[in-house]
């Protein structure tokens, strides 16, 4: 398997989204040293996992989408595997996801994504290379896909009980934001066409 045929979204093995050191006060959370603080916010003062390493080693399907390049594609709506705009028709947007369930189509309207869009080409090559897509996966169009928040590890405010979310969806507006180290920006996905389902690859 040769670099290009590897998604955009994907992380590799040389590559590390261990977080540095935070504190967490009455304000939020924050990175311990100053400009790494400075260098993960956002414009709207969200704190985003920093990314260190190189895309080198073996990529690894069945791992969290990079943080730095799903915010990147997500915010663009660019395509999950080759970073180029997403495919779209008169239906709207294409996207390609895991399947839920055996739910009916009427599930797939409002559900929330953190996979980006896709192009015509990749959704056709990218089931046999992500092992979620694989076990069965539908193709929707999709034209209205607003930014509603991010996920990430929420921390507890000081003086809570409890451990820190490893896995919270954090919407835009909420008090929690502050609180919260975002890996993946997420969407929800409205006025949804399913154009196909498909089953497990074997």
């Amino acid at each position: 398997m040769t670099r290009l045929t590897v998604p955009y979204v994907t992380p590799w093995t040389g590559e590390s989204t261990s977080p540095p050191p935070v504190t967490v006060t009455a304000s939020g959370v924050a990175y311990a040293d100053p400009a790494q603080d400075a260098l993960a916010r956002d414009v709207d003062g969200v704190l985003w996992a920093l990314c260190g390493g190189t895309a080198t080693g073996r990529p690894e399907y069945a791992a969290e989408l990079h943080p730095e390049r799903q915010r990147t594609a997500m915010e663009n709506l660019l395509c999950a595997c080759c970073k180029k705009p997403g495919a779209r028709d008169e239906r709207g947007m294409l996207w390609v996801l895991p399947l839920l369930d055996d739910s009916v189509d009427a599930r797939w309207e409002g559900v929330r994504s953190a996979i980006p869009p896709m192009c015509e080409a990749c959704a056709k090559t990218a089931p046999r290379l992500c092992p979620r897509l694989r076990e069965g996966h539908v193709k929707l169009r999709v034209r209205e896909a607003e930014p509603i928040g991010v996920r990430g590890t929420l921390y507890p405010r000081p003086g809570e009980q409890g451990p820190q979310d490893p896995d919270a969806l954090v919407l835009f507006g909420s008090a929690d934001l502050a609180f919260v180290v975002a890996r993946q920006a997420v969407r929800e996905l409205r006025r949804t066409t399913v154009v196909a389902f498909a089953a497990a690859i074997g």
